[in-house]
């Protein structure tokens, strides 16, 4: 490269202080003198010829430029970071992500046992609200994720497919009494959404050929499927909810099925890690255990659409 690079110790010293907009706490949490952060910060600024903080006598605040590179810079110290964790010693510890709602009907449970039973690997679990499941191994504090997609995670990440995501209509078995439902009358039912896109009733409705005939502007919103399956549990109306995670209520008779069709989205829940994970034994530890956990199907009479 032809162009000189700033030393990583300026860069890192300057990050700190505009964190905290203070030289003497930067200092602090660097262990270094409050000298040598202000010489580190002058390096920089002669560097790059302009100002990185306004200075009002013993008080400092960034300047644009300034603020500028503290937002870059941190989002690099971040990677760094994850990147250094990778390679720490503690490679019998997984970090996992994951959906809440996955987390509290499945996911808990599972690796509780896991965790008992693989002495030589343990998890630690982060339980993440997502509207849209995602993760960035190079930015996040995680080894691997548990995601609801189709399976294309990136060229960099491996994948493993655990269950398919079945949607179906659910309502508490009193709701509306005990009259039979049909898909022309729908529109008379109180509509439950877990998604505020409404995206769930839209895929089901799409299945079954009639989503221009229902009105999908109406009805509670929810944030997540947990929640619209809670709703439902309460008699508030029917929500739409993966027939995988409610299998448990549906047997037991806390939930009733209205419409007997199950519609596959394309979607499932993927095991998913970095290719270039260094801890690639505990991860294929961790996968052939949660093939083995996976939820099944409620033993009842339902159609099953792809």
């Amino acid at each position: 490269m032809t162009e000189r690079i700033p030393a990583l110790y300026s860069l890192r010293a300057f990050e700190v202080a505009a964190r905290f907009c203070s030289f003497s706490k930067a200092a602090s949490e660097l262990s270094v003198t409050q000298s040598a952060v202000s010489h580190h910060v002058k390096a920089l600024e002669e560097l790059f010829g302009c100002s990185l903080f306004e200075r009002h006598g013993p008080k400092i605040t960034l300047t644009d430029r300034g603020r500028l590179l503290a937002e870059e810079l941190k989002v690099g110290f971040k990677i760094i970071e994850s990147a250094c964790e990778l390679l720490k010693v503690d490679r019998h510890r997984l970090r996992l992500k994951a959906p809440s709602t996955l987390t509290i009907r499945w996911l808990l449970r599972a690796l509780d046992k896991f965790n008992r039973v693989e002495g030589n690997c343990s998890v630690q679990l982060s339980s993440v609200w997502m509207d849209v499941d995602e993760v960035d191994f190079y930015s996040e504090p995680y080894d691997c994720a548990i995601l609801l997609g189709d399976g294309n995670f990136g060229a960099d990440v491996e994948s493993f497919k655990l269950f398919d995501e079945w949607l179906i209509p659910i309502c508490s078995p009193g709701y509306k009494g005990a009259a039979d439902f049909k898909l022309s009358s729908l529109n008379k039912y109180e509509l439950l959404h877990p998604s505020t896109d409404r995206r769930d009733w839209r895929r089901w409705l799409k299945k079954m050929g009639c989503l221009d005939t229902i009105n999908l502007e109406r009805g509670q919103l929810f944030d997540t499927l947990d929640q619209g399956i809670a709703a439902a549990l309460q008699g508030m109306g029917i929500s739409v909810a993966d027939l995988v995670l409610v299998a448990q209520e549906v047997e037991l008779g806390q939930l009733r099925l209205p419409f007997k069709s199950a519609v596959a989205t394309g979607d499932g829940y993927y095991m998913t890690w970095l290719k270039a994970c260094p801890k690639a034994k505990q991860m294929t530890q961790l996968r052939k255990y949660l093939s083995t956990q996976v939820p099944s199907l409620p033993a009842t009479d339902v159609d099953y659409l792809r």
